[in-house]
């Protein structure tokens, strides 16, 4: 972390992030118009405030990394130069295409050399919200991986694009200054449904069996921000009244749950992770697993000068929150915390015509080992947990087949899990049947059951992890194989 004088130390090396956007089109840049677009991977300066400024990895030299719009079915070529001296991957979350170019070594995509180029090309689908972000492994290294600010929104134009609203807004939350700490519990109200006496009694033999009854490591910050800026720094929304906003809102966070508030509006989500939801429905805070995506049409009929941040009062002081300001109002910005409130998937979708069944269903037991692996957590799938070297474990499916997943967490952390190159239909939350929302991450409970389907159509390797960087890199993850 730099305070200002030493900023100006660096300030005509580096670029400060919040500048004009960065994203070149291929002809501007190298004039011969054979990629649509480029992106640069390398050190950089984000201005979180006028006292807190962040060296980090970026996209073209600003957090978030600048906003692609594509048009869904029409092939895009994007140059990625990695100005970094270690191997970088850029994986491009939520969407539907190849394995080697989906950003994901344990696929088989190539990475992009240490100060080196690579090309990639890919038709963009299905049209909605997705995010493009790094795919590395972390491990103890907090200056790799999603702890860096490498993350960027991805817009698939539809084909019919106009919705009830006047204005989009887009908004990526995210942390920085992460720090390791030792574990402790989180928070179990925040999802519908109610813990499971045996996956509780599970998890008890697994703590039992541990060699050490200390928790393992987890992650905290010191600083947060939602498009690269404090609360209370940097522009505020400017809103008029009557307009309606729709907020395509991201978490880029490593490893937190976020939430978000604004006080006296609610949020009507017509989107989760990009895809439209069957029933629209009016929510007064959204909750959000790392790497989820809400869009939220917001209806602005409360004058005032407000923040709009998460419910964590502490998380929103030190920056994650934005100010929401109304055509001639001034003030000090209102904060106003909302009656408790339950996520629930199942809000969004319906039981009319539930969903067909499936071909095969796969049970999947998550245990965590505290501090199993030099002080870290470890995770196991079904009493294994993934290695790179085996590139286990690894489940098969058939081309076209309808596959349920049906998870069990014996532990009291709440998992994002995220399923690459698919997307999947959520079939029971809580114990509560639904059908119709179709998403790539979802969280999933402590100590609770889910179960969602997919469809084997896109052939190749394809990976599947808990989106939680320490998760993820302490044995959360599998592989799916076409065969």
């Amino acid at each position: 972390m730099l305070d200002r004088r030493r900023l100006l130390k660096y300030a005509g090396l580096i670029p400060l992030a919040g500048a004009a956007p960065r994203l070149l089109h291929a002809a501007e840049q190298r004039g011969d118009g054979k990629a649509d677009y480029t992106l640069r991977i390398a050190t950089g300066l984000v201005e979180l405030s006028s006292g807190h400024i962040v060296s980090t990895t970026l996209y073209n030299g600003q957090f978030p990394g600048p906003l692609l719009r594509f048009k869904e079915g029409r092939r895009v070529v994007i140059d990625v130069h990695n100005d970094t001296d270690t191997p970088e991957l850029v994986h491009w979350h939520g969407q539907m295409i190849p394995s080697d170019v989906d950003g994901a070594a344990e696929e088989g995509t190539p990475y992009i050399p240490a100060r080196g180029m690579r090309r990639i090309a890919f038709v963009p689908r299905p049209a909605g919200f997705r995010f493009y972000h790094t795919h590395v492994m972390a491990g103890d290294d907090l200056n790799r991986g999603t702890y860096t600010g490498q993350a960027g929104p991805v817009y698939i134009e539809p084909r019919d694009d106009r919705g009830a609203y006047e204005r989009e807004v887009f908004l990526v939350l995210k942390e920085f200054a992460p720090t390791f700490s030792r574990g402790g519990d989180m928070a179990m109200d925040v999802l519908a449904g109610r813990p499971i006496e045996a996956l509780q009694q599970i998890g008890a033999t697994a703590d039992r069996q541990a060699k050490t009854r200390v928790k393992g490591y987890e992650v905290g910050y010191d600083l947060f921000s939602i498009n690269g800026r404090m609360l209370g720094h940097g522009e505020p929304l400017r809103v008029k009244q009557g307009e309606r906003l729709l907020l395509h809102v991201l978490n880029a966070s490593a490893t937190e749950i976020r939430s978000l508030a604004l006080p006296g509006h609610v949020f009507r989500v017509v989107a989760l992770d990009g895809n439209p939801v069957p029933t629209p429905a009016e929510v007064p805070v959204l909750w959000l697993g790392t790497a989820e995506r809400v869009s939220a049409v917001v209806e602005m009929n409360r004058p005032g000068v407000w923040v709009m941040g998460d419910l964590a009062d502490d998380d929103r002081r030190h920056g994650m929150g934005v100010v929401v300001e109304y055509a001639g109002q001034k003030g000090k910005p209102q904060w106003r915390p909302p009656a408790p409130f339950r996520w629930n998937y199942a809000a969004f979708g319906s039981v009319a015509a539930l969903p067909a069944s499936p071909d095969e269903t796969l049970e999947i037991t998550v245990v965590k080992h505290n501090a199993a692996l030099h002080g870290f957590n470890q995770w196991t799938l079904n009493g294994e947990a993934f290695s790179m070297a085996a590139m286990k474990p690894r489940y098969r499916v058939r081309q076209g087949r309808r596959y349920r997943l049906k998870f069990r967490n014996a532990s009291d952390d709440i998992h994002p899990l995220h399923l690459h190159r698919h997307s999947f239909e959520l079939t029971r939350i809580g114990g509560q049947p639904t059908a119709g929302v179709l998403k790539d991450v979802v969280m999933l409970g402590g100590f609770q059951e889910i179960e969602f389907d997919f469809v084997a159509d896109n052939p190749g390797p394809t990976l599947f992890h808990c989106h939680q960087q320490l998760h993820m890199d302490f044995g959360f993850m599998a592989l799916f194989d076409y065969v």
